[in-house]
């Protein structure tokens, strides 16, 4: 059977009965998702890839041990579980002195899309990079909630659920984000 046809719930029951193919396919779904969520908050390039490899990491020790049961929404799941690893990177880091590099890295660079020619591709990419430079003056309370919505794709509801909110306080950051975004841009005087 193709694991491309399979829901979530079945390819995690598929992975659990033994099936390497099915986590794999699970991996192509949401890589992309929760790979840009987990950069995102930490602004790191090595660090994403060490939170992105122990997102899975725990996935499977989870899966594995029979402690998923979120019946079938994985993505919310995988997200948790990857927010709780940022917070708990965050911690660390405000512990240790930050060694940081010079080298930096564009995450907007690995999201697809198809440009119709070279202008087009240069003009997407440099409003991608407004957008993601006002995004990070955002409160971390609003962007937060903008990053789960918006590069995560979730649901108000699997964000409440995810912060531990109720969904009008997660709506309420939403509309502030936007709010301030608006400003931002305003006072800015940011074209895109």
């Amino acid at each position: 059977m193709r694991m491309q046809v399979l829901n979530d719930k079945e390819l995690v029951k598929s992975y659990v009965a033994g099936n390497e193919f099915a986590l794999a396919e699970l991996l192509r779904r949401y890589k992309s998702n929760i790979y840009t969520s987990i950069y995102l908050f930490v602004k790191n390039e090595d660090q994403a890839e060490d939170i992105f490899q122990d997102t899975f990491v725990k996935i499977i020790e989870s899966l594995k041990r029979g402690k998923y049961y979120e019946d079938g929404k994985f993505l919310p799941w995988a997200m948790r579980i990857a927010r709780n690893l940022c917070i708990d990177n965050y911690r660390k880091k405000r512990r240790t002195p930050l060694v940081a590099t010079s080298d930096e890295y564009d995450i907007f660079s690995i999201l697809e899309y198809h440009a119709d020619n070279g202008e087009d591709k240069m003009i997407k990419d440099q409003a991608r990079t407004k957008v993601r430079d006002l995004v990070d003056q955002l409160p971390e309370e609003q962007r937060e909630v903008v990053i789960l919505r918006h590069y995560a794709d979730m649901s108000f509801k699997e964000i409440s659920q995810m912060t531990n909110v109720s969904i009008n306080t997660a709506l309420g950051r939403m509309r502030y984000a936007l709010i301030n975004l608006r400003k931002m841009i305003a006072e800015k005087s940011v074209v895109f």
